[in-house]
């Protein structure tokens, strides 16, 4: 098989990539092992929420001076950074997901937890705030799903009070969701979704919500709506009447897989060919040191041609790194990366301090080639999480790094 460009990885990095290149005419393919980080989504993407010292980012753009050379935004240039945060907005709406924010200043999200941390993107299911101590009502209506756990109310609660919000919690109980109660494994959001995506049952839970509303200015509901079509969304504000906030739960997320199966669904839709379920696992090389193929599980003796390739096979979390004790590698193509060299250097014992190991990953070129034994690969690219020197999750950077990575290196491989 040949494609223009193979793409290893489905997540965001990878499906961004692939749809701005198929878009462009290419023909590609991505080579996906299984599920995405997208199905632990908050429902928003993040630009940049915290320098490496701790410092809050009010405006990301500004603040990019602020980072070191070797974080990914410095690599790829601040000025290539400011122009891809300001086309990924069109960009996803292009491809069906609807997002509002603004890269010259952040936002604020809701966290499960109640806890608030900026925002760049936000996904229409969710309500961003325009500042962390903005209050969203004077009496909120707190609703749960009986017997479901994943939605923690009190915590809501007490970080609404703390705001000076003063709030209701109540439960409400539909029958279809019997079967699932019994079993609390199987009380999960998108099983609860699937139920509210049959004929009348989400109309069912917002009659219920209707009649508990005793003068409430705001409803809070768990983002368990709409898993195959977000318009459900929008249809539940309508009818609810009053000011409805959704507030993401804790994993697996029902917008997260929405949005990765709708640019799954683009890409496909444009002509590209998305191999789910297989894994590379190794590579040939011309005597010019370029790529020619990888061959993979499912494909055995048959290999996979392309001009181009990208890595966009994420971090510790979904394989695209390795670690042994006492070093840390990339399994498919080997690429050299950035890592402490003692051990006791990767995390720190307490879970809750920042952990060096999550800036760990590949350092690349100014145009995010990969490097193999100290010598850039030309037609092999490496995007998103996989690549090192950021703390994503420290510094609330991960979707940012994600979008404007795979947007930059697919713009490197149509300027070829």
């Amino acid at each position: 098989m040949r494609f223009d460009t193979v793409i290893i990885g489905g997540g965001l990095s990878g499906l961004v990539c692939g749809l701005r290149l198929q878009k462009a005419g290419k023909k590609c393919a991505i080579i996906s092992a299984g599920q995405s980080a997208m199905h632990f989504s908050s429902g928003t993407f993040d630009l940049l929420g915290r320098l490496p010292d701790g410092t809050t980012v009010e405006n990301p753009l500004e603040a990019l001076d602020a980072l070191d050379e070797t974080h990914p935004y410095s690599v790829i240039g601040k000025e290539n950074v400011a122009k891809y945060a300001a086309m990924a907005p069109e960009f996803l709406k292009e491809c069906r997901i609807k997002v509002s924010g603004d890269a010259e200043k952040n936002s604020w999200r809701i966290t499960p937890t109640g806890e608030r941390k900026p925002a760049w993107l936000t996904l229409d299911d969710f309500t961003p705030l325009a500042s962390k101590e903005e209050k969203i009502g004077e009496k909120a209506l707190i609703v749960n799903i009986l017997g479901y756990l994943d939605f923690n109310t009190k915590f809501l609660a007490t970080s609404f009070e703390k705001q000076g919000t003063s709030c209701r919690i109540v439960s409400i109980k539909l029958e279809e969701m019997e079967r699932l109660r019994k079993n609390p494994s199987e009380m999960r959001a998108t099983n609860i979704a699937r139920v509210m995506d049959r004929e009348g049952v989400w109309e069912k839970a917002v009659a219920q919500v209707k009649d508990m509303l005793q003068g409430e200015d705001v409803v809070v509901l768990p983002a368990v709506f709409g898993l195959k079509e977000g318009s459900v969304i929008g249809k539940i504000r309508e009818s609810i009447g009053v000011k409805t906030m959704f507030i993401a739960t804790m994993p697996p997320s029902v917008p997260g897989i929405r949005s990765q199966m709708t640019l799954k669904a683009e890409f496909e839709k444009a002509g590209g060919r998305f191999l789910l379920g297989d894994t590379v696992v190794d590579a040939t090389y011309g005597e010019d040191g370029k790529v020619t193929s990888v061959g993979t599980v499912n494909f055995g003796d048959i290999r996979v041609y392309a001009d181009n390739f990208v890595l966009a096979t994420g971090s510790f979390f979904s394989k695209g790194l390795i670690a042994t004790p006492d070093k840390v590698f990339e399994p498919v193509f080997g690429i050299d990366l950035t890592y402490a060299d003692g051990r006791e250097e990767w995390l720190d014992r307490n879970f809750w301090n920042r952990q060096n190991y999550i800036s760990f990953g590949a350092g690349c070129t100014g145009k995010l080639n990969a490097i193999i034994d100290g010598k850039p690969v030309e037609n092999l690219y490496a995007i998103g999480s996989l690549l090192g020197g950021s703390n994503t999750l420290y510094e609330g950077c991960g979707g940012g790094i994600a979008i404007i990575s795979a947007l930059y290196a697919a713009d490197e491989i149509l300027n070829k």
